[in-house]
């Protein structure tokens, strides 16, 4: 079995993060050898950086980061129809194909999942922030040739929400809310409109992420802190059809039920770490759909074509490139919403 020195964003602990050697090995027979271009900071990596967990998935080991990823193929087995040089994009997801989930079309439930760049086993699933990378030849979704790599690493997140339109189902003519305006947030606003939204509100109580909303297509986006306004939006039993709360703040999870009119749906994409007081009689009386929305499954073969077919313009949230070497301002840059959305690393 081949094996490889490489460099390699590994998460020590919390605020410990380094670019350092690592010996890869991989299945020449079985495996696609990728070169990785350049990934995302997604917002596990940063609970890692800050926590030394995210979740309920809690770093004991050092592990390598990231998911979100792009790179061209350095070498593939004959049989998976892949070549050298072929650029694709990664998904992350490894699911068993086995269990009763998976065999239901339902892999992002599957109990088993390797996710890369978790900590939820030990040991834990290394991600992709390094110069090479092993993959199943499953994982390697093409892209054309003159697609822009920038916008390529954004197909997991789009993914994941496009996931959660289909949560929704039909949003032809709908009026949309989606709370918390962070990347996932701006877009779940751009797939929603993507896929027929007649208008798609926002809330985020950062002035920067509300002006990102509105770039990315968002009809307008308001301070959750404006009383007047959301006092309009759950008269006469709520203002819209569909919510996507994508913040995970317990305000605003708790806050959707008012704004959602009677027999209206609500897709929860925040993971919160906090318990909820939740309002079950409103829910209930109002005939509410609460749906939850996690990964992706077949979605990101489909958010890879939206990109490449400029359908979503994530361009609008990419705040800086930074090189692996310089990782630590990566992370610190990623971690500063006040000033920045999305941080890609260059290998």
């Amino acid at each position: 079995m081949p094996s490889q020195a490489v460099s390699a964003v590994v998460i020590h602990k919390a605020h410990d993060v380094r670019c350092e050697p690592y010996v890869m090995q991989w299945n020449e027979d079985e495996e696609v050898l990728l070169k990785v271009e350049r990934g995302g900071i997604c917002g596990s990596d940063i609970h890692y950086y800050l926590h030394g967990r995210a979740g309920m998935s809690v770093l004991k080991t050092p592990m390598i980061l990231g998911h979100e990823l792009i790179g061209v193929i350095e070498q593939a087995p004959q049989h998976s129809g892949l070549y050298p040089g072929q650029r694709v994009a990664v998904n992350p997801s490894r699911a068993c194909n086995v269990c009763a989930l998976c065999l239901a079309g339902k892999q992002n439930l599957c109990r088993s999942m390797r996710f890369m760049g978790s900590a939820q086993f030990h040991p834990h699933v290394n991600g992709g922030f390094a110069q090479y990378i092993a993959l199943n030849p499953q994982q390697c979704v093409p892209c054309q040739s003159d697609a822009d790599s920038k916008k390529l690493v954004f197909a997991e997140p789009l993914a994941v929400c496009i996931h959660a339109i289909r949560q929704a189902g039909d949003l032809v003519g709908k009026r949309v809310l989606v709370t918390g305006a962070g990347p996932i947030g701006c877009l779940a606003i751009a797939a929603a409109l993507a896929s027929g939204a007649a208008d798609v509100f926002a809330t985020d109580i950062s002035e920067r992420c509300r002006s990102l909303a509105l770039q990315m297509g968002a009809t307008s986006a308001s301070d959750p802190r404006d009383e007047e306004q959301f006092q309009r939006w759950s008269e006469n039993g709520g203002y819209f059809d569909v919510c996507f709360e994508a913040s995970g703040a317990v305000a605003a999870v708790t806050s959707v039920v008012n704004f959602t009119r009677p027999g209206g749906t609500i897709v929860q994409l925040g993971m919160g770490s906090a318990s909820v007081d939740y309002p079950i009689g409103s829910l209930l009386v109002k005939e509410i759909t609460l749906k939850g929305s996690f990964r992706f499954t077949e979605e990101f073969t489909t958010a890879v074509k939206w990109l490449e077919q400029q359908r979503i313009d994530p361009s609008p949230l990419l705040s800086a490139e930074v090189h692996m070497e310089d990782v630590t301002r990566a992370f610190e840059m990623a971690s500063d919403k006040e000033r920045y959305a999305k941080i890609q690393i260059l290998f």
